[in-house]
């Protein structure tokens, strides 16, 4: 061996020991309120899964959740939320993509899509921008609202709109998890009764911060934020291999 190699060899230990830290991938998130964070966590009994979602991160990632309650893919766009996500992008960081809920307002202008067109159009924008900043798009269905009809069937709500996010992910070639089948699995499977406990159901004066009693049937509660988190991650999991790193 001549003393340059052997030089080389000698050294390398100390350059990787001074080698600046690798900065921690962050997780993205912008969606509505079934994904949000919620105030007052000790004494709220609402949660959005994204709440709950650093729980199962490794310390090597991060979580900025950036979903906001009320909004739709529309109003996110023209409140400026997004171009404030878009800036904050770095390469290797990734955007997780929910929004349905409020599209459906038809009799709000300001937050309404119609769900073939304006509604895709914003989808496709957020993926678009994401990979332009070198960031990895994800696009998540909604989570299924509590709904059953008097013979005990969950109903679905959303129409159209999980279909587009579907057929976007298809054509675009984007990881997809599809909350809205797994939750409607879970959903299904505890009945009417039992899934109660996925949802903000109090009664009044239970949580002295939130007095009203709630039969909430579309926001989550601690556990149902958990367990939805929970089917994210085993989704995420399986549709992008270097996110299994991530989660633990």
């Amino acid at each position: 061996m001549n003393r340059r190699l052997l030089l080389a060899v000698l050294l390398l230990p100390v350059a990787v020991a001074f080698a600046p830290p690798q900065p921690p991938v962050t997780l993205h998130l912008i969606g509505d309120s079934t994904m949000a964070d919620k105030p007052d966590p000790e004494h709220n009994p609402e949660r959005g899964w994204g709440q709950a979602l650093p729980e199962f991160v490794r310390p090597s990632a991060r979580v900025r959740n950036h979903a906001v309650n009320g909004r739709s893919s529309k109003s996110f766009l023209d409140q400026g939320r997004w171009d404030t996500v878009r800036q904050a992008l770095q390469r290797g960081d990734y955007v997780f993509i929910q929004f349905g809920h409020n599209d459906q307002k038809l009799e709000d202008s300001s937050r309404y899509t119609a769900p073939l067109t304006a509604y895709r159009r914003n989808l496709e924008r957020f993926v678009r921008e994401t990979r332009a900043a070198g960031a990895t798009p994800v696009l998540f269905t909604s989570i299924v609202r509590r709904q059953f009809n008097e013979q005990g069937t969950l109903v679905d709500t959303h129409g159209l709109y999980p279909l587009v996010v579907r057929d976007v992910a298809r054509d675009l070639q984007v990881p997809l998890v599809d909350l809205q089948s797994a939750t409607e699995l879970l959903v299904q499977r505890m009945g009417p009764t039992r899934s109660t406990d996925l949802y903000v159901f109090t009664t009044e004066g239970q949580f002295p911060s939130f007095p009203a009693a709630r039969q909430d049937n579309t926001h989550l509660s601690p556990r149902g934020a958990r367990e939805v988190a929970a089917l994210a991650v085993e989704q995420l999991k399986d549709v992008n291999a270097s996110l299994i790193a991530i989660f633990r």
